[in-house]
């Protein structure tokens, strides 16, 4: 696990490559796949999620954003709710459900199917939308309710 240490002066020192680091070099960690850590040097404490944090509101301030409005309100009522863990498990699923098809896709453009371009779409699309009621299913079954029974 690679170790940055977080000082005072809110400078990011990279302990793999002996140097001082930016947010943006935390991001290329971020976009490379490296698991790395952020320790504050005195305490020891995990700032991992408070870096990332940073990056992804310096992300949202400096470009299109990714989250609207209205995404944000709804994450922000989650917070202190009941549904407050349920509702985190099903958008970290949701995310890996995202990424996974999107390795997926691009490993199917990427290796020359006998299929049509057409078929392949089509197949991509029916295994989303298989996993995404997974998902939903799971979410509703966490959240209390049974959509078959709740229907009739």
């Amino acid at each position: 696990m690679r170790i940055i240490k977080k000082y005072p002066n809110r400078r990011l020192y990279d302990t793999e490559i002996s140097k001082y680091i930016t947010l943006e070099d935390v991001k290329n960690l971020v976009l490379d796949g490296t698991s790395f850590v952020v320790k504050d040097v005195k305490t020891e404490e995990d700032l991992t999620r408070s870096i990332l944090l940073q990056i992804i509101s310096e992300q949202e301030h400096n470009g299109e954003p990714l989250l609207s409005t209205q995404s944000l309100t709804h994450l922000i009522r989650f917070y202190g709710n009941a549904y407050q863990s349920v509702f985190s498990d099903y958008l970290e699923q949701s995310l890996d459900i995202f990424t996974n098809q999107q390795k997926e896709f691009q490993s199917k453009i990427n290796e020359a199917v006998s299929s049509t371009p057409l078929e392949t779409m089509q197949k991509v699309t029916n295994k989303n939308l298989e996993m995404w009621q997974k998902v939903q299913n799971d979410f509703f079954k966490a959240a209390g309710f049974n959509p078959k029974k709740d229907d009739k």
